[in-house]
């Protein structure tokens, strides 16, 4: 047996092949089990998320990260989903991150321990520092599948770190009918530019504008700055927001009815990155948890329990846990109760016109993350690198004996 070791490089050429359906198909599972389980549905079901381990050190807090997702439900007939889609044995891992002290150009330091169901050995060590945020991406855009706009025209984000440029990838490789992006960053730094040059060379019809978010007064850009800011907000069909913001970063009444919203920078109640009000505008007048609702507005989460005590911005809003949907709960199964490729992504939109205005329904997507994603995207890489021609990665042998 041997050890599968997977680099920064490794992981980016097999993250390559997976294709938008893979990692929506991927993230649609691990939500709706996570649902079935927090719903009391989950017997048998094997999902464990244990509390997160934080250590302090000098320079970083290193956060230790162990989730487990059990044995996969028996298949039913027709379910479209294959014996390889996801071990039959199920999926442990660990992922450690060091968050530095000082803000990092290269992102957080993170790997995952991926274990051998088997023998409880240790299968791969994968380097995740990209993998978060494209499991990330990968829920958000299935969240802008399953209620979002169908035909969105223009989409601006908020940041531009590495969770911007998946996001913004993913979303514009899914909507050809994006023709304008726009990237707001507190400044206009190496790391905007950067990020704005590869977007334009990489999807050549595309108007990409950048757009600084600090504002003064006194200062004629910085004032045309902000009322371009405004405008574009305004016509904006998916805004998506990954700051560390304590203070809104643009008030509700810049945002228009129908408009898509995904919240994924803020994980303390301190922070938060839309007004209260904005969040108001996603909540239903009546919801059941036993009969959530598909159309506007909505406020979709990835975990209850896990927005409940970490999103600022709902904590702020005092929104209740009946008030949230989540995510994994409005994804359809198939005849056979099984999230199969066929059934994840149909009939998901009810018909309906969306009033114009500046007041009226939205749909949020709020994320802090679970656990659940990092196994389940570690695990797929690994067993992607597994089934490839050639030696991907290196490989360790008798690591273990």
């Amino acid at each position: 047996m041997f050890l599968l070791v997977l680099s920064a490089a490794d992981v980016d050429k097999i993250a390559s092949t997976l294709t938008l359906d893979d990692l929506q198909y991927l993230m649609a599972q691990i939500f709706a089990r996570l649902s079935s389980s927090s719903a009391g549905h989950g017997s048998g079901l094997g999902v464990s998320m244990p509390p997160r381990i934080s250590i302090q050190t000098d320079n970083h807090t290193a956060l230790f990260m162990p989730a487990r997702i059990g044995p996969p439900p028996p298949l039913g007939a027709g379910s479209g989903t294959s014996s390889d889609s996801t071990d039959q044995l199920g999926q442990t891992a660990i992922k450690v991150v060091s968050v530095p002290k000082k803000d990092s150009s290269k992102g957080l330091p993170a790997t995952t321990l991926v274990l051998d169901e088997a023998t409880g050995s240790v299968k791969a060590v994968v380097n995740a520092r990209k993998l978060t945020a494209l499991r990330n991406a990968a829920g958000s855009l299935l969240s802008t599948s399953l209620v979002g706009p169908t035909q969105p025209r223009s989409i601006i984000a908020f940041g531009a770190g590495q969770q911007i440029d998946v996001h913004l990838n993913l979303h514009l490789r899914q909507f050809a009918t994006i023709t304008k992006c726009t990237i707001v960053n507190r400044t206009l730094n190496a790391r905007a530019v950067s990020l704005r040059e590869r977007l334009a060379t990489r999807f050549l019809h595309l108007d990409i504008n950048l757009l600084s978010s600090n504002a003064d007064a006194n200062d004629i850009n910085s004032v045309q700055q902000l009322s371009l800011l405004e405008q574009t907000l305004r016509s904006a069909d998916i805004i998506i927001c990954a700051t560390s913001s304590t203070t809104p970063l643009f008030p509700s009444t810049w945002v228009k009815n129908g408009t898509h919203v995904i919240l994924i920078g803020s994980y303390t109640p301190s922070m938060r990155e839309v007004e209260k009000a904005l969040v108001l505008r996603s909540i239903p007048s009546q919801i059941s948890l036993n009969n959530p609702t598909k159309g506007l507005p909505i406020l979709l989460v990835d975990s209850r329990e896990a927005c409940s005590h970490e999103s600022g911005e709902l904590i702020d809003a005092k929104i209740t846990p009946l008030q949230m949907t989540e995510i994994g709960e409005i994804i359809p199964k198939n005849e056979a109760n099984v999230v199969s490729r066929e059934s994840y992504l149909s009939n998901l939109k009810p018909p309906g016109e969306i009033r114009a205005g500046f007041d009226g329904p939205i749909s949020i997507f709020k994320s802090v993350g679970v656990g659940l994603q990092d196994v389940a995207i570690a695990s797929a890489i690994v067993d992607k690198a597994c089934s490839m021609e050639g030696i991907i990665g290196t490989r360790i042998q008798d690591y273990d004996t």
